[in-house]
């Protein structure tokens, strides 16, 4: 099997271990930052190779409109393309088409929709969201899925399911008679010779079931029997109440497997992917520490702090004085200040920087609190 999960330690409902992938081990529970377009906003990839990031999230809505999958393909897939020789994960797509409103059309085929950058008319189908994310060779791939607006009342979230799960058997029968080995990088973008053993994409399903327990519950067993090696709960974060959120979240990991990858889909800011982890979720991504980054909000030991505000201006202290980042280590919160209003890329960069150091810090204490047998997880 080309993905599996290695289970080393549990605490209640929480695990920690390893993510088996084609490119390295991946630390579980992981928050995966969300590199859009083959590229962590104001990052560059040995910078999160110092943050100690094991595995990326990459855009196929985005990577297929540009640069285009057959460019990517044709310089290696995604690992040599941006240079990046740790795991990778593609999401499928269908969460960038549901966002785009107006500019889609839904029916059983698939997608049609416009594009945001110039209007150009395209079609995502269930296979053809596996062929793109076959040519982008990411370790983990994900089924095309429809994600249920917010709200939907039952009839609709049962129709939305039954696609989700129709879409669902046609991704994987596409996979299965065209999946093919992961291009392997080495530590550059040069070629490197291949491990000696094979190793292939894993594609992983998607539950839905909007915000009905009972819809999830039932999506989450028909998907099972569909049969994936990991599973991801998707759907979430619509504008439904964040209590919601939670209820959904923990009423569906009960009936998803429990030697297999757990992945909670576009969720979280630091509390909340802790509480998450704690839950049994294995896997996270989310938007957050680095949208947040780009509009002054840092997150901190003691809270939020937006560096925007007036009063530190004049502030000699570390952005946190509790975080051992590159940049509350070397600079102030005036310094910080300054940059973001003076509109310097510099700001966004060490705001990125921080915020995701933060996220993933969180993870290693939520992980070592797992290992560890304390009583209580400290922040």
């Amino acid at each position: 099997m080309s993905i599996r999960l290695q289970i080393e330690a549990t605490r209640g409902a929480a695990r920690a271990g390893k993510l088996i992938t084609p490119h390295g081990e991946v630390e579980t529970p992981v928050f995966m930052p969300v590199g859009t377009l083959a590229s962590v906003k104001g990052v560059s990839q040995d910078v999160l190779e110092e943050l100690g990031v094991q595995i990326l999230l990459a855009n196929t809505y985005h990577l297929f409109l540009r640069p285009g999958v057959e460019t990517v393909r044709r310089m290696g897939g995604l690992h040599r393309f941006m240079a990046w020789d740790r795991a990778i994960l593609t999401d499928s797509g269908g969460f960038q088409v549901f966002s785009l409103n107006d500019l889609r059309k839904v029916s059983e085929e698939g997608v049609a929709f416009r594009s945001h950058l110039d209007g150009s008319s395209h079609f995502l189908s269930p296979e053809k969201a596996m062929e793109v994310q076959i040519g982008l060779g990411a370790d983990i791939i994900m089924a095309f899925d429809e994600c249920t607006e917010y709200p939907a009342d039952a009839a609709r979230a049962r129709a939305s399911m039954e696609l989700t799960l129709r879409w669902a058997a046609r991704c994987k029968n596409y996979f299965e008679e065209h999946k093919r080995e992961v291009p392997w990088v080495g530590n550059s973008h040069r070629k490197q010779p291949r491990p000696s053993t094979e190793a292939t994409q894993a594609l992983f399903g998607i539950v839905q079931g909007g915000m009905d327990a009972e819809l999830r519950r039932e999506s989450a067993a028909r998907t099972i029997d569909i049969g994936f090696p990991g599973y991801a709960i998707g759907g979430l974060s619509v504008g439904e109440p964040r209590e919601l959120t939670r209820d959904i979240v923990l009423s569906t990991l009960e009936h998803l497997p429990s030697g297999q990858p757990r992945y909670l889909m576009g969720v979280g800011t630091p509390e909340e992917i802790a509480q998450y982890a704690q839950s049994g979720v294995d896997m996270m991504d989310c938007v957050l520490p680095t949208r947040a980054a780009r509009h002054g909000l840092l997150f901190t030991s003691e809270g939020k702090v937006s560096i925007k505000q007036a009063r530190y201006a004049q502030d000699e202290s570390a952005l946190d004085p509790a975080c051992d980042c590159r940049v509350c280590q070397r600079y102030s919160r005036a310094y910080l200040r300054h940059l973001y209003a003076a509109n310097e890329l510099l700001a966004q960069v060490l705001n990125t920087v921080h915020n995701l150091h933060f996220y993933l810090a969180t993870m290693r204490t939520v992980r070592a609190w797992i290992r560890s047998g304390q009583t209580a997880l400290q922040p």
